[in-house]
């Protein structure tokens, strides 16, 4: 199929979608770490990340690198879409992991890994959308899901295999839970997770004095950062929190719902153009024309 060209194009989903509401909330930041700890309890899904990416060395490129990608997926032309998975899945094939437990040698783009990475990232940013406090009725949960089987299909897996809705996505969770568990690479990325080095660390040593530095990284950004992190960890399942070594109480359902809403409208009130990226600007920019046209 050729690609669509993109000054005519609204991509994937477009303006009716419920995929464009739930990811206009700038409050998934919160989501996509979510994710990442929720990933993290699938062993092969984190000895594969663990011994292929280099999230060690560069995480806030990767954490680029990652939101591009899904901002492309979501708001680009359905060429650049498809152009951005393409690209995925040729980087994928090429990868290889060792299971710890078994020696054995597995590919990382296998359909039940790439399953478990699709199904916890979507159910993140919409889940983190509506505790936050976005209006999405059951109905439009559903249809997000059902939405998001083209992003799945992107990465290389079939629509079908793909839970298209809450239930489904519940039904997937209970099926897949035994398979998981703590191991020693989990335990390592979720600590990284909540206590990267700062954007600044690794680059500007000559560029700050050492109280400046240790005033950057023990001050306020790593404490903010520190509240994030908390929150994500309190928005997991309880039975994710368990694995972890953590409480399944309704009061740290609770708390962190009451956080990512206070967050949620500290975000809705910085300047929209602070929180728009280019990619979300350019599809703006293509629907505003094409209503002009009409």
């Amino acid at each position: 199929m050729a690609a669509t060209d993109p000054a005519d194009d609204l991509g994937l989903f477009g303006p009716e979608s419920v995929t464009w509401r739930v990811h206009q909330e700038p409050v998934l930041l919160v989501a996509g770490l979510r994710s990442l700890y929720l990933q993290a309890l699938h062993p092969r899904a984190v000895a594969g990340v663990a011994q292929n990416s280099g999230y060690r060395t560069d995480p806030w490129g990767r954490l680029v690198r990652t939101a591009t990608y899904v901002a492309t997926v979501v708001y680009g032309s359905t060429g650049q879409a498809r152009e951005a998975g393409r690209r995925l899945r040729g980087l994928h094939a090429r990868m290889r992991a060792v299971d710890p437990a078994t020696g054995e040698t597995f590919r990382i783009d296998e359909p039940d890994l790439l399953r478990w990475v699709h199904v916890t990232e979507v159910e993140s940013f919409v889940t983190t959308a509506r505790r936050a406090g976005a209006a999405l009725t059951d109905d439009d949960v559903d249809a997000y899901y059902t939405e998001q089987r083209l992003a799945a299909e992107l990465v290389g897996l079939d629509p079908a295999t793909v839970p298209g809705t809450a239930a489904q996505v519940a039904d997937y969770y209970r099926e897949v839970r035994p398979e998981l568990r703590l191991t020693r690479d989990s335990a390592e990325t979720m600590l990284f997770l909540t206590a990267p080095p700062l954007p600044w660390s690794p680059s500007m040593p000559w560029k700050m004095s050492l109280p400046l530095r240790l005033a950057f990284e023990l001050g306020p950004p790593r404490w903010a950062y520190l509240g994030i992190a908390g929150t994500a960890i309190g928005l997991l399942p309880a039975w994710a929190r368990r694995l972890y070594g953590g409480l399944g109480l309704p009061t740290t359902d609770l708390s962190a719902e009451l956080s990512v809403r206070g967050l949620r409208l500290a975000l809705n009130a910085v300047p929209r153009r602070y929180v728009e990226g280019p990619i979300y600007q350019a599809a703006m920019a293509r629907a505003a024309r094409l209503e002009a046209a009409v």
